[in-house]
Order: structure tokens, then sequence, then C-alpha cells
């Protein structure tokens, strides 16, 4: 063995094993790709593993490959570093399912090595999350998990769905991904009934269940799921659709309107855009249009009759006031 090979074997066993936990199965091809290494490097690699009672599973022959088969009686975990910062960061800011992050970093902690315990209680002592005020107290982990599951094994996927209204149906679905935005958890998957991607709170989710079918994943007509889910809420209608033209670059409205935004703005011109708002809440929809107006450029605006009555009497309101508020000018 060359000494460049045998120096790097304690971090290239750590990353062999962070491979075989992160999928179920990989061919030799993939992890010596992976790793850098020769068929006959990852063999022995393979072994030393097995030594440290890491039960590996291979299969022989061209197209064989490397599986790590699940057990009661596992080693000690092994991290690096950065891993075990990452891990507890997660736990710790994790949405929905706070209590049950808790539990796993405390057991994380147990069974680290002991110079790492220390790391990870400063993480634990020293962060935390803010949480959404409009999110529910916590998700179902089993739920969460059960979804997961179903994605990784390609199972498709029944369940009965509360919408918005409080109607209750049965859905069947390819699931694809989980996403956490504004302090909910999201499936997105493919409805088999409607041919097309559904969004589903997962909250909303009762009693998921496996069928007999298994399924090809499809690519989602986005970049990445996040970006999937975001485009999904800005071309969503709800009850209330506020447009608004603005006499502002698109670019700098985009920049200048912080934190999520329930709709899109769309380019009109180098100098114009259009700024299009929907959502199920009148108070929302005010609080929005009232950001975009605030930017102090021209605007037109096409507003529901709640929403434009509310934005009329709160402009009366300040135009009436406005002595009121010159006054306090220079004020210390």
């Amino acid at each position: 063995m060359s000494e460049s090979v045998r120096k790097g074997m304690p971090q290239r066993l750590l990353r062999l094993l962070s491979l075989l936990q992160a999928r179920r199965e990989w061919s030799g091809a993939e992890l010596t790709g992976r790793l850098g290494v020769s068929a006959r490097t990852l063999r022995r690699d393979v072994e030393r593993l097995r030594d440290l009672d890491y039960q590996v599973e291979g299969t022989p022959g061209v197209a064989g490959g490397y599986r790590l088969a699940s057990g009661n009686d596992l080693p000690p975990l092994l991290l690096d570093d950065d891993e075990a910062v990452a891990i507890a960061l997660g736990l710790v800011t994790v949405t929905g399912v706070q209590e049950s992050a808790l539990r796993a970093l405390a057991k994380l902690e147990r069974v680290l090595p002991a110079r790492l315990r220390p790391r990870l209680a400063a993480v634990r002592d020293t962060t935390s999350a803010v949480a959404h005020p409009a999110a529910p107290a916590s998700a179902d982990p089993s739920v969460l998990g059960m979804l997961a599951a179903h994605r990784r094994d390609r199972v498709v996927t029944d369940f009965d769905y509360r919408d918005r209204s409080g109607a209750v149906r049965s859905r069947r679905v390819e699931p694809h991904h989980l996403v956490s935005h504004g302090g909910y958890w999201y499936l997105i998957a493919h409805d088999t009934a409607r041919d097309d991607w559904r969004t589903f709170r997962t909250d909303r989710i009762i009693g998921p269940r496996a069928t007999h079918g298994r399924f090809t994943p499809r690519e989602l007509p986005a970049p990445d799921p996040a970006a999937h889910l975001v485009r999904t809420f800005a071309a969503a209608t709800y009850l209330h659709t506020t447009r608004i033209t603005v006499r502002m670059p698109a670019a700098d409205v985009r920049a200048r309107v912080h934190g999520p935004f329930p709709g899109w703005i769309e380019p009109l011109g180098p100098d114009t855009c259009l700024v299009r708002i929907s959502t199920d809440s009148v108070d929302l929809a005010c609080q929005y249009a009232l950001a975009v107006l605030a930017l102090g450029a021209e605007f037109d605006l096409d507003a529901p009759p709640g929403v434009a009555d509310r934005l009329r009497a709160l402009g009366a309101r300040l135009g009436h006031g406005g002595d009121r508020f010159a006054g306090r000018r220079g004020e210390r």
C-alpha cells in the first residue's frame, strides 16, 4: 500500500461509512469513483469496516456492489467535527418536531466520542430558532418518516387529505420530496388521478399508507424541490388577489420587499413591473400590498373590494392625520 493511501485511510473509512449509510446500495464502480481509490483498496476498506463490526454485505461480479445491512448491534457512531456540529444545528433549529429533535440530540450526545461531546453541548446550549407564529405546535414525525420512506422505496401512497375548506378527500400519489417552509412541512408529490404535481401540507395528511404499486421517480418542473414549492405558492390563486403595476424595475422590487411573498413579480419593461399578491387573508393581502406601495414608486392598483376598501380607508386616515405626523418631525 502506498504511503498516501495509508495516510488517508482513517478519513477514507469515515467517508466510505458515510456513503454506505446515505444510500441503500452502491456499485463498486460508484464507490471507487467517489473515494478516488482502486477496487483493491475499496475491498480492503470494506474488510476494515467489517473488522469494526459494521455489517457490510457485498455482491460479487462485474455488476457487484455493497450495502450496509440493518441490525440491532451497531458500533459507536463515527462523525467528524463538522458533521457533528451540522447535525446538532439541524436538530436544534428543525421546524415542527422540536420535542423529538431534542430527544434525538440527547441520544446523539451519548454515543459520540468523548472529544465531540463538549462541542455538541455548546451548540445545544447556545443555539435556538424563532418559531413561525402561524405554524402548528408540532408536525407528526411518524407521518414525515413514513412519507420519506415511501419516497425512498418508490411506493405509491394513499392518504386522506383535509383541504382549506375542511373537506376530506382520498388521494393517491407518488411522493417526491418533503420541504419545510414558513413553519410548515409540505409534501411534493405527483397525483396519479390528476396526472399532475400537487403540494400537500403534512399536518393535513391523514393515515398515509403504502399500496402495492411502485413508481419510477419523475423529474420536477423546477431546478429543485424548494424552488418548485415557492413557484407553486406564487402561481396559486386564493380568495383575495391583488395586482399592482409599479413604476420600478422588477429586480428593485424583489430586493426591497423582504420576507416570504405570496405571489410573483413580473417585469413589464425596464422600469415597470406587475406585482401579483394572492392570499386567503384580507389582512395579509393588505400588509403585502402596503409593503409594495411603501416603496414610493408610482403605481396602479387593481384590488378586490375587501382589500381596496381597507387600503382606501387607511389612506384617508393617513391623509387626515398628516398635520399630526408633521408636528412630530425632529422630536428626539
